[in-house]
């Protein structure tokens, strides 16, 4: 099972990160679990200084911006 985090303080783009997520993992069909993080102490926890973030199985995969979720999959799937 992949465990995703989404790092944000629950902005439009966090809240798009995350739902881009979800659809992502869905079309992979993989199974998943997905935490919103906000607490900004637990972004450095990653080394995350920019937001919107998403993190798969502890690997910063993407930071700052929200990707397409053709590019998420590829993230989300490798």
């Amino acid at each position: 099972m992949k465990k995703i985090h989404i790092l944000g303080t629950g902005c439009t783009k966090c809240t798009h990160l995350a739902e881009s997520a979800k659809t992502a993992a869905g079309e992979l069909g993989i199974p998943y679990e997905l935490e919103k993080v906000s607490d900004m102490m637990r972004f450095a926890d990653f080394g995350v200084m920019l937001t919107p973030a998403m993190v798969v199985d502890g690997e910063v995969k993407v930071a700052g911006r929200v990707p397409s979720v053709a590019e998420l999959k590829e993230l989300i799937g490798g």
